[in-house]
């Protein structure tokens, strides 16, 4: 079976073609992230207008790349949330109209199922159970993996995001958009301890995070040091914060694989691309005889691959999912429970 996935969650349009039998034949993937700089974020207006103008050419360019037509596609499956409520209409009214067309089902995807089964798409996959840390701009959750669609929220963040906490504080030092590949680069030369920044809940006894306080304090920081602001404290204090960060993510997911007495961590979402963070997990793994699996770093981004890969494990396992009605609702707030298998 043939299905076209298409991702328009945010801010980038990603198409992809994946084939049950030979894998993933073809992606495309376009980021916005020069358009919005110039605004230190996201605008989701723009960015459901850009989607508009992709999503047709990345369609015909990942068709060239596999040596498909359209008429070759057996379903498709689009993001249906969560995310930005334009963005994810126009990737949803693309789906069900192509679909429509060709007289094939259209599968709904949840964001986050997708980010949790990139791991799959590598070339050394995990096998099932496995604990996963989903951390992202806008979701920073530890789960129990024990079967595809079985998921249990072992902790989840009380405020902010990781992936937002970085790009919050990569605007409070003046750096650039995005704001989470800019802070661990300027991390990369500050010099570890000359800031104490907080490490929230990291003894909570539980395996929920919080990170707004530790946003707090890097602001409190930067009033503090006024106008005396140069590289080379910036580079401290990133470093500092990044520490901080990684500290509690390792901390946890290192409790979380105690708690459910698994050898298998798998880390996915955007932030699981940071380098300091995959070190220090892999370092804190070895040392305790763990695993731990990334997604390519293709795939720590949004990206088709990972909703057409995971709207083929829906067609095959939830055969009921595929909808041929054609009539379509996006979800910009759609919590992953709702997603298990009966």
């Amino acid at each position: 079976m043939l299905v076209l996935g298409i991702e328009s969650s945010c801010d980038e349009t990603g198409l992809a073609l994946y084939d049950t039998e030979a894998g993933l034949l073809a992606h495309a993937l376009h980021s916005q992230i020069a358009m919005h700089q110039e605004y230190g974020g996201v605008v989701p207006e723009l960015a459901s207008r850009d989607h508009i103008r992709r999503a047709l050419p990345l369609l015909d360019q990942v068709l060239l790349e596999a040596g498909k037509t359209r008429q070759d596609i057996d379903a498709i499956a689009y993001t249906q949330g969560p995310g930005l409520a334009g963005a994810l209409l126009v990737g949803a009214s693309l789906a069900n109209a192509l679909a429509f067309a060709l007289d094939i089902p259209v599968v709904p995807v949840h964001h986050l199922e997708g980010h949790l089964l990139s791991p799959l798409l590598s070339a050394d996959p995990p096998a099932f159970p496995f604990v996963a840390l989903l951390v992202s701009g806008g979701h920073t959750q530890l789960m129990e993996v024990d079967g595809f669609a079985h998921y249990t929220i072992l902790g989840e963040t009380l405020d902010d995001a990781a992936g937002e906490a970085f790009d919050k504080t990569a605007k409070l030092l003046g750096l650039s958009y995005p704001g989470g590949p800019a802070i661990s680069r300027m991390a990369e030369f500050g010099i570890p301890g000359q800031y104490k920044l907080p490490r929230p809940m990291l003894h909570s006894g539980n395996l929920d995070f919080s990170f707004s306080g530790l946003k707090t304090a890097v602001l409190t920081q930067v009033r503090n040091a006024g106008t005396n602001i140069c590289d080379q404290y910036k580079a401290d204090l990133a470093r500092a914060f990044v520490d901080a960060i990684v500290e509690v993510l390792v901390a946890k997911s290192l409790a979380a694989l105690k708690q459910t007495h698994l050898k298998t961590l798998v880390v996915a979402g955007g932030v699981g691309a940071n380098s300091q963070l995959r070190e220090a997990l892999n370092n804190a793994a070895r040392q305790r005889g763990y695993r731990v699996h990334y997604p390519e770093l293709a795939f720590c981004t949004d990206n088709g691959a990972m909703i057409a890969f995971a709207g083929a494990m829906r067609l095959k396992h939830w055969p009921q999912t595929a909808d041929t009605r054609y009539e379509y609702t996006v979800r910009p707030r759609w919590d992953l429970a709702e997603v298990m298998l009966p």
